[in-house]
């Protein structure tokens, strides 16, 4: 596996022709309270897998804090990987939307991607507490 794209945003998704579309990375929120709450976002990854990694794996997603703990239940997502005769590789997106993400306090979190239990990625994250001024 080669991890192309790994992006937490807004948004994203696929089309047809199989090409990933990503509306708005970040890799900050500021926050006025604690715990901090994103409504809505997605993680975004384009990988290319090569013949030698054709069969079932295990896609995992795990939004860790700065001490490695995990904030959530780690996102799971099986993956078959099957080259057709006339290629090298073939590209996959995935895009998992998740709502109501919480970050208990500020400081610095990342999103672990794995494979079968091998790390191929991770993608960094930063929550700032910006309190509100004072009537």
């Amino acid at each position: 596996m080669n991890v192309q794209v790994a992006v937490l945003c807004d948004a994203a998704t696929q089309d047809s022709n199989s090409k990933l579309n990503v509306l708005g990375a970040f890799d900050t929120i500021i926050s006025s309270q604690m715990p901090a709450v994103q409504p809505q976002c997605a993680v975004a990854l384009r990988a290319t897998f090569a013949a030698d990694d054709e069969g079932q794996h295990k896609l995992a997603l795990n939004f860790i804090n700065a001490d490695g703990r995990s904030i959530m239940p780690p996102i799971e997502i099986p993956v078959t990987v099957a080259l057709p005769e006339d290629t090298h590789f073939i590209s996959l997106n995935f895009v998992v939307n998740i709502q109501q993400l919480q970050f208990p306090q500020a400081g610095f979190y990342s999103v672990d991607v794995r494979l079968d239990g091998k790390s191929q990625a991770g993608i960094p994250l930063q929550v700032k507490l910006i309190p509100r001024p004072a009537p």
